[in-house]
């Protein structure tokens, strides 16, 4: 058994058993690619994934166990080499964050300036993705941290921690009728087109959820990935639309008012989160304390080491 093997394993599930792709992801040749894989299962005496000819189709069940072990284990090989560099150069390497826009235009500018002044030498690589996206990348070792409202709390394998709270609220040309409603209610938001985020981003689940809880149907003409794009259209006059208030800057959207929906929507939470078990270097952990003073290195360290329950004996 060797860490090719094992890496071709994992890759094997990550592209949906095509071989093709699993040799071009690991630059390698898909005969060299089928090799490995029949001379581990020559090796255990059993056979790990389900075939109709040449072509996978899946895992058999010794195959879905031994995934969770390949991934540990080479989640473990990883955390040796970054504890090497820890010690062999403490304040030089590469961390990369990956969060949504609404994290990375509005929460983060801050945190990242004074990340940098402390580490200058860190390459800090900043990865956009969905929160679904942000798991997967966590959990296959491409991101270090993560930094959503959604998803993060839902996998197992994956800690997260809350960052900071945040409501919604309703953005209308200047102007606009609604200014004068108040206090403001679904049924006056319901009467104007809205425009607001894509199912899954910034929320959104919080705006359904009130919306059909009053038994209210609202007519969604435009959905978008991030508050910009939604402030452009509700400014171009299309609609009314519904963001996190934090996207809103009084300085820049002139052309805007930001009326208060506290009370209408549930409050959201973003949260911060790392792969359960992993080894972090020094100034990630400084990266989250900046994000939040109460998460200092001894309470993340505490919540992501392995439990003796984790371990695999014989």
């Amino acid at each position: 058994m060797n860490f090719q093997q094992l890496r071709i394993i994992r890759e094997t599930v990550r592209r949906k058993f095509n071989l093709t792709e699993v040799a071009n992801a690991l630059h390698t040749s898909q005969s060299g690619v089928s090799k490995h894989i029949k001379d581990l299962e020559d090796e255990l005496g059993i056979e790990l994934f389900v075939r109709r000819g040449k072509r996978l189709l899946g895992l058999t069940e010794p195959g879905k166990e031994l995934v969770g072990i390949v991934q540990r284990m080479l989640l473990d090989a990883r955390n040796i080499k970054q504890l090497a560099e820890q010690f062999a150069s403490a304040d030089l390497g590469e961390l990369t964050v990956a969060t949504t826009h609404t994290q990375a235009r509005y929460a983060l500018p801050q945190v990242v300036v004074k990340f940098k002044q402390e580490f200058p030498k860190v390459r800090l690589v900043l990865h956009q993705a969905s929160p679904k996206e942000i798991v997967t990348m966590l959990l296959e070792g491409s991101a270090d941290i993560g930094v959503a409202t959604e998803a993060l709390e839902e996998n197992p394998d994956v800690t997260s921690f809350p960052y900071y709270s945040w409501d919604h609220a309703v953005i209308v040309p200047a102007g606009h009728e609604l200014e004068k409603v108040d206090p403001l209610t679904l049924e006056a938001i319901a009467e104007w087109p809205i425009i607001t985020y894509d199912p899954g981003f910034t929320g959104r689940s919080r705006i359904d959820q009130a919306f059909a809880k009053a038994a209210i149907v609202p007519d969604i003409i435009m959905t978008a990935l991030d508050a910009d794009v939604i402030k452009t259209y509700v400014e171009a006059g299309l609609g009314i639309g519904i963001i996190a208030s934090v996207a809103y800057d009084p300085k820049r959207d002139t052309g805007l008012k930001l009326l208060s929906a506290k009370g209408l929507f549930a409050r959201n939470t973003s949260r911060i989160a790392v792969r359960h078990g992993r080894y972090l270097r020094g100034y990630a952990y400084r990266f989250i304390e900046l994000c939040s003073a109460d998460l200092t290195e001894s309470v993340v360290r505490s919540r992501i080491a392995p439990k003796a329950d984790d371990d695999v004996t014989d």
